[in-house]
């Protein structure tokens, strides 16, 4: 008898799960998410290939005329500029921010003016300009708000729910297929993104993000960007390579992560005056700036970094002191224009170069080893991520012989970050953005005229 009851009530709790996995509306919601997956993967990888044959185009043009980019690049910051506040606003930046700041409403149309497939393909042509032109941008960070819109806007027809784990879900599988690293788009929407690990979206992510790197691995291959590499430290003088970059990277990202959050709060307070009403001539302005920065240096400072970062692990980038300082100053000048664009790959290629400088004052360490060890110092200072900029190192380079050296450069990297700038880069400007986004939905009181003529009502009779 009692057999028979427990046999009962077992039926009677499974009975609720069986119909659950049975329901078509279920699997129709789950259908439509993992299509959004793959659109994703798919998207990121065009949008990679896009970017690269653009930025081969200017190349070209540098090649066949020396002067090119004093034309080129001020007019392509100016296009960017007036396209991003004629049809695309909101895609300005990295898109990160963005992202993080979309994840703090609850408002179906203030996360329309931050995430959405009209600024998702805006990103994409914009950033993609950016790099035919000669900026000095990435598109991994625009690749985070890209897969974000895609998911958001797929999860919106399904009727998902869950809007903020589908946020954190397509921002990972932007950077998974962005970086052909899917276990580093896990960590970076756990670390950067939530700053937490969410138990209750934990499978959105980790579906999106295998769904979108399969995707993209099937078009564009399971290759690392940098290849292979085998450079260790074997000699314990090797290691003295690891506070010193930890130290440098935390110092330089710190003033880096400043630099980039004063001018966004001082950009409003300027947008009163000339600059708001000459959007266009200012970014202009700018692009001349990294133009003339390019051409009298002769470092390589447009595109993404990834050719100059590669050269560092190789050992034959040349005057690595040159390319990561200019690199750095065009950096802060190209994301001050207001363009499309991210930091991710140029803040890599800059702590490669600064590996490399290091290098040249410990001689016997392999070139490859500490300019790794230095991507992964300036990318830990700046954004102060230490996991997602060790695991994304480790994923493009795939040297197991470097993963306790990665770990320990990005620790003391963060903590030296920390201590100079105590918020984080992409979560200081998120908190502009909704503060922005705030103070634009809160109208003023209406006061009520009052009518003079009109007499006041006397005042009622006393009690009794």
């Amino acid at each position: 008898m009692r057999t028979v009851s427990m046999a009962y009530r077992l039926r009677r709790r499974l009975r609720p799960s069986f119909s659950l996995w049975l329901s078509s509306k279920l699997w129709r919601r789950r259908l439509v998410f993992w299509l959004g997956a793959i659109i994703t993967g798919l998207v990121c990888v065009g949008f990679a290939y896009m970017a690269e044959y653009a930025y081969a185009a200017f190349l070209a043009a540098e090649a066949e005329w020396p002067w090119a980019g004093l034309v080129l690049t001020p007019l392509g910051f100016g296009l960017c500029v007036f396209l991003l506040l004629r049809f695309f606003p909101g895609g300005e930046g990295s898109g990160i921010p963005q992202a993080i700041a979309a994840r703090a409403f609850d408002s179906p149309t203030l996360r329309n003016r931050l995430l959405s497939l009209r600024i998702g393909i805006g990103k994409i042509l914009l950033t993609t300009l950016a790099l035919g032109f000669g900026a000095s941008v990435g598109r991994e960070g625009p690749s985070v708000q890209v897969g974000a819109s895609i998911m958001l806007t797929c999860s919106r027809f399904a009727g998902l729910g869950r809007m903020k784990g589908v946020i954190l879900a397509g921002s990972a599988a932007g950077v998974a297929a962005a970086f052909n690293t899917p276990l580093a788009g896990i960590i970076f929407a756990i670390e950067e993104m939530s700053k937490s690990f969410e138990k209750r979206v934990s499978t959105l992510i980790m579906s999106a993000v295998l769904i979108a790197a399969g995707a993209a691995a099937i078009v564009h291959g399971t290759g690392s960007y940098f290849g292979r590499t085998d450079a260790a430290l074997v000699e314990w003088r090797d290691w003295l390579a690891v506070p010193m970059l930890g130290i440098a990277g935390g110092v330089i990202g710190a003033a880096f992560a400043h630099g980039m959050i004063a001018q966004a709060k001082l950009m409003p307070r300027l947008m009163h005056g000339w600059i708001a009403r000459h959007r266009v001539l200012f970014a202009m302005a700018c692009g001349l700036v990294v133009a003339l920065i390019g051409y009298f240096s002769g470092a390589p400072i447009n595109g993404t970094g990834y050719d100059e970062a590669k050269a560092a692990l190789d050992g034959t980038l040349e005057e690595p002191w040159l390319f990561a300082l200019t690199k750095l100053v065009a950096n802060l000048v190209t994301q001050a224009s207001g363009i499309a664009g991210g930091i991710f790959a140029p803040t890599l290629a800059v702590g490669a170069g600064l590996g490399a400088v290091l290098g040249d004052f410990l001689p016997g360490v392999p070139p490859g080893a500490v300019a790794a060890l230095g991507m992964v110092a300036l990318f830990s200072g700046a954004l102060q991520a230490p996991i997602t900029g060790f695991v994304i190192v480790f994923e493009m380079t795939d040297n197991h012989a470097m993963v306790i050296p990665l770990m320990a450069v990005a620790i003391i990297a963060a903590g030296v970050s920390r201590l100079l700038c105590p918020q984080p880069l992409y979560h200081a400007l998120a908190g502009l953005f909704i503060a922005r986004l705030r103070a634009q939905t809160v109208a003023p009181p209406v006061k009520k005229p009052v009518a003079a003529s009109t007499p006041s009502a006397p005042p009622p009779p006393p009690p009794g």
